[in-house]
């Protein structure tokens, strides 16, 4: 869940306002995104893994926090690849 923090705060609140500042070409954003994404998504599943290994009692609601965030990222990262391709 920390991940896909910093992955929002960093596409959606950093980004827009430092890369015109610091001179970076627009279709970095896209880029950081995809590569963002990919690492929370994955961030997210290793997370799901050990609450359902450790036998958490929460696992559950987790898990359908971790799916609810996963699916909002997929959406996000479909909106960066299609501005990637045009």
């Amino acid at each position: 869940m920390i991940v896909s923090g910093i992955r929002c705060t960093l596409t959606y609140v950093i980004l827009p306002f430092v890369t015109p500042l610091i001179g970076i070409a627009p279709g970095v954003g896209p880029v950081l995104g995809l590569t963002l994404g990919s690492v929370a998504v994955a961030a997210n599943l290793m997370s799901m893994r050990r609450f359902w290994r450790a036998q958490h009692p929460w696992r559950r609601p987790v898990t359908a926090i971790h799916v609810a965030v996963i699916a909002f990222l997929a959406v996000m990262m479909t909106n960066d690849l299609i501005e990637l391709i045009g």
